[in-house]
């Protein structure tokens, strides 16, 4: 059996370049991962061997937190657009243009919620 105990790896997410950002959101390369090996600054002298007790998962006794539906500021344009295409998948009827056009009126419709960089 090896120990990994004098090395530490440390994983660094670097900022995207301007190339990266200029390709789009669906190129391969959008970060760079690196791994660094740094020395240890100081030892710890420790228990070789340490009992441990029974301790209760905490993660199965958490209580599942209710997801947020991401909603933007819809502005006074995008509230008459929306309004503007509800009236037209009303009249035209096309149940996605006017669900649409109420998804757009409450902030809903995820315009500003894939930005990346």
């Amino acid at each position: 059996m090896h120990s990994r105990r004098n090395q530490v790896v440390e994983t660094r997410t670097t900022k995207p370049t301007l190339m990266t950002r200029l390709r789009g959101r669906n190129a391969n390369t959008r970060t760079v991962k690196t791994t660094t090996k740094v020395e240890p600054v100081h030892h710890h002298t420790h228990a070789t061997h340490t009992t441990h007790t029974h301790t209760r998962n905490t993660r199965s006794t958490r209580t599942a937190q209710p997801v947020v539906h991401h909603k933007r500021h819809a502005s006074i344009g995008d509230k008459v657009s929306g309004a503007m295409m509800k009236l037209r998948g009303s009249l035209t009827r096309r149940p996605g243009l006017k669900a649409a056009g109420t998804r757009r009126m409450h902030g809903t419709d995820g315009r500003g919620s894939h930005r990346t960089y």
